[in-house]
């Protein structure tokens, strides 16, 4: 399997050039656990957390297809160099339709125009579930699905161990779309935590949490319920992000352990390793 090597390092300076967010930003619950004032209304929070996080990744953008005014609205409650990177719909990654999902992927990218007109669309991300699975079936719906939303900045995230090979690291490095790094509990079946860099312009990490007793519950409450300690993002801002940041023009990482606003936390903690060495998230 290839690793970081196979990509020459790009010699540009890394810092500045990494934002580090969380996947999602309005949550009742933040308010509850002291992130965002008490009684802090949903509309109000996205130019709370744009005060703390120059990036956020859109959740909502994968439960409902997005619509141009209301995207437009959002994007005016943030500062102008504020960034997003936005979930590709569920109706496209993980309830597909043979006979629509064409028309919804056209409707989708009309939906995050504005995003894409103001230059704030970082990355479009893929999520797969782990049913998928790399089969004939599967290989052909992801390179259709990558074809039709061609021109915008792709990240696809698996979860599924089976996509853990050279052939698709080669064939997203061909298409420069990004390939998701993923930290996730080490449970069979599930896609390792890797450096691979397929596109020399962006890497894209996410931080699942490593709840393993709650991954598979079906509960989501309990899926995400995790605080990243020290020693585990030193892992991440020693090694990995380093190496993957040598080899890509800019980086965005992740947090989606939301259940009780472990995301900021652990999303600020990360910002502080990487600033102490040299490599700059948000502040």
């Amino acid at each position: 399997m290839r690793h970081m090597t196979d990509l020459k390092p790009t010699n540009r300076d890394t810092a500045g050039r990494i934002l580090v967010g969380t996947s999602g930003y309005s949550y009742a619950e933040w308010a509850e656990a002291g992130f965002y004032p008490p009684g802090t209304k949903a509309g109000e929070m996205l130019p709370l957390y744009a005060r703390q996080f120059g990036i956020t990744e859109l959740n909502f953008t994968w439960y409902q297809m997005p619509k141009a005014p209301a995207i437009e609205r959002m994007r005016r409650l943030a500062p102008p160099g504020f960034r997003f990177a936005a979930k590709l719909t569920r109706v496209l990654t993980h309830e597909v339709d043979p006979g629509q999902w064409r028309g919804q992927a056209a409707q989708y990218r009309e939906g995050i125009g504005p995003l894409l007109q103001a230059q704030q669309l970082a990355a479009l991300l893929l999520q797969f579930p782990p049913g998928f699975t790399r089969d004939a079936a599967s290989r052909r719906y992801l390179a259709e699905l990558l074809d039709v939303l061609g021109g915008l900045p792709l990240a696809v995230e698996f979860r599924h161990a089976s996509w853990a090979a050279d052939r698709v690291f080669a064939e997203l490095e061909r298409r420069r779309a990004t390939l998701v790094a993923v930290d996730e509990p080490e449970l069979p079946g599930l896609f390792p935590k890797l450096d691979v860099v397929t596109n020399p312009d962006l890497f894209y990490a996410r931080f699942h949490g490593r709840n393993a007793r709650g991954w598979r519950s079906g509960n989501m409450q309990k899926q995400f319920d995790y605080d990243y300690p020290d020693n585990e993002l030193h892992e991440w801002a020693d090694n990995l992000i380093p190496r993957m940041a040598a080899r890509a023009a800019q980086g965005v990482i992740f947090f989606n352990n939301h259940v009780r606003a472990q995301a900021p936390r652990n999303a600020a903690q990360l910002t502080r390793l990487l600033t102490e060495r040299g490599l700059t998230g948000s502040s």
